[in-house]
């Protein structure tokens, strides 16, 4: 492992401290009894506190220093004066621990006396202190030259979701979009507690991915020798559940889809379904209003929400527009009663891509997606989809060939699916046989067919109505960010590329092609003034890293840096 100068300074400090007889990982509990928010909160003049944190900054000033404590609730000021933590004639504590052998970043313990200073701040009069765990890599902090600009911040995104662990600790505005989030999930658990609903538990691997039209992740059970799915969705075990004879199931779900990434998808994503008996689609739109409601008064204390440049109100009540009226609002075509074959080529005329395995209800997301759903700011409730578009849901009782299912727009996005579930099993049966149909065109997202859910429907499961909502992005919505890599502690990323470490030769070239991103190799030769050999030698490991590539097109030879 290659290791900078820095880190092979705190390796050797860590060998030093192990010599002087401290324990830079001790295993003892250390008896935190105060937090720097709670020292501010409830101050009082000499009181004694323990409290523990990370080293973030520190003055020394000969045998006296001020610095910084970070914990969890955030920072306070310490002060250590050597004749305080050294009483005694042996002034090593302070004079070689203290003051050379710790570093920022190091996690401490401090006991001592609280006292106000001279400007007021209420600070820590360090009487002894620990070394709980020494910190080996020096953390990217930022820096402010003399006139306050702030400069060298940790905020490459890719460095940041990589490791998070440091984005917290540097960036300690980030940890506020985490504790929204878990704010965010309490408030529907204990909306739902409150109207007698359960939380269960479903499984992950599953035999059948069923509940949701989308492409799963395929695993093997060694033991059993079949293989299992990652659930793409719970719902079709939540409705077990009905059947067996629970009044209403929640479950806050990790869902696998493997399917694209990007600003608002992951890979693995959490999602709430909620599954209530006797209900029908109105009353959970009528339900889900009163939630968002709450939840917007929980997480920002108000029920108008500010994402981006938009305001967006969740107070009840909000818009209902049938899907298909959205498509005619927006496009100007009128989609319904089309056939398969004339859906495809008005989707192609209003300029959307579409393939030969599209079905009726995948040609109408698509033309809804496109042309309407970045329109709904607002939360609007789009209802009643083809009966294509909806396999799992209830036939509408008054409007032929539609259903009694509803999303809920936010922001430009789908935050909520709903229905009021299909129960009858042999509607049930004929709507999966119609997805196993789109999967034999090529469809990879259509259903499975899933016979144990279909024989529980068949001892009958009561009218029930049923709504999944996307967490991550409820958490987006309510914490500003148009990202949902913010909102997710460890988002998948690419695997991350190997640093490679360059030859000043190899250098020499790389800055050489830069500027123009390629250059002719005679030239690119001359410019650098290496000897043959060494020109050989850095071109070959240059390209063997796959920082570039040489281009031949008959006599000519072109250098072009891979970006």
């Amino acid at each position: 492992m290659q290791l900078s100068e820095q880190e092979q300074i705190r390796r050797e400090k860590l060998t030093k401290l192990r010599s002087m007889g401290i324990d830079p990982y001790p295993a003892a509990l250390y008896p935190v009894n105060a937090t720097s928010k709670s020292i501010k909160a409830d101050y009082s003049e000499g009181k004694k506190v323990i409290i523990s944190g990370r080293l973030m900054s520190r003055r020394i000033q000969g045998k006296a220093s001020f610095a910084e404590l970070q914990d969890s609730t955030g920072r306070i000021q310490v002060y250590f004066n050597r004749d305080e933590i050294c009483p005694e004639d042996d002034k090593t504590l302070y004079n070689d621990v203290y003051k050379k052998l710790l570093d920022i970043g190091d996690i401490i313990g401090v006991e001592g006396e609280l006292f106000t200073t001279q400007v007021g701040e209420k600070t820590v009069m360090v009487k002894n202190f620990s070394l709980l765990s020494k910190s080996l890599r020096p953390l990217p902090l930022p820096k402010k030259d003399a006139e306050g600009n702030v400069f060298d911040e940790f905020n490459d995104p890719e460095q940041r979701y990589r490791q998070r662990y440091v984005d917290l600790v540097v960036n300690p505005k980030v940890k506020e979009n985490f504790i929204k989030r878990t704010k965010i999930t309490n408030t529907i658990r204990q909306f739902y507690n409150e109207k007698g609903y359960l939380e269960v538990e479903t499984p992950i691997l599953q035999p059948i991915p069923g509940g949701a039209a989308a492409r799963p992740f395929l695993t093997h059970h060694n033991a059993l020798n079949i293989p299992l799915y990652l659930r793409i969705a719970n719902e079709l075990y939540l409705k077990r559940l009905i059947v067996g004879g629970f009044d209403g199931v929640y479950e806050f779900a990790k869902d696998f889809r493997n399917e694209g990434m990007d600003r608002t998808h992951n890979p693995e994503f959490t999602v709430m379904e909620l599954y209530v008996a006797y209900k029908d689609y109105n009353w959970m739109m009528e339900t889900t209003e009163q939630l968002l409601e709450k939840v917007a008064l929980e997480a920002t204390g108000s029920t108008t929400v500010t994402v981006g440049k938009n305001e967006i109100e969740f107070k009840a009540p909000y818009p209902r527009v049938p899907i298909l009226e959205a498509i005619k609002i927006h496009t100007g075509v009128d989609v319904s009663g089309m056939e398969e074959d004339e859906l495809r080529e008005t989707a192609k005329k209003l300029g959307i891509e579409v393939d030969d395995t599209m079905g009726v209800g995948k040609l109408i997301d698509e033309i809804f997606g496109e042309k309407c759903e970045h329109h709904y700011i607002q939360p609007t409730f789009i209802t009643d989809y083809p009966k294509e578009m909806s396999p799992l849901t209830k036939a509408h009782r008054s409007k032929p060939g539609l259903t009694e299912r509803f999303e809920l727009m936010a922001n430009g996005k789908e935050l909520a699916n709903a229905y009021s579930e299909l129960n009858d099993p042999i509607d049930q049966r004929e709507r999966f046989e119609d997805q196993l149909k789109l999967s034999e065109k090529g469809d990879d997202e259509a259903m499975f067919i899933d016979q144990d859910f279909l024989r529980a429907l068949e001892y009958g499961m009561p009218p029930t109505s049923g709504i999944g909502i996307g967490i991550d992005r409820l958490v987006m919505l309510m914490t500003n960010n148009s990202s949902i890599q913010e909102v997710l502690f460890f988002p998948q990323m690419k695997p991350e590329k190997k640093k490679v470490e360059l030859t000043p030769e190899e250098k020499v070239i790389l800055d050489l092609l830069k500027p123009a991103g390629e250059m002719d190799l005679n030239e690119l030769k001359s410019k650098a003034g290496l000897s043959g050999k060494k020109w050989d030698k850095s071109m070959k490991g240059l390209s063997k890293n796959g920082l570039l590539k040489v281009n031949v097109e008959g006599a000519d030879k072109t250098v072009v840096l891979v970006k």
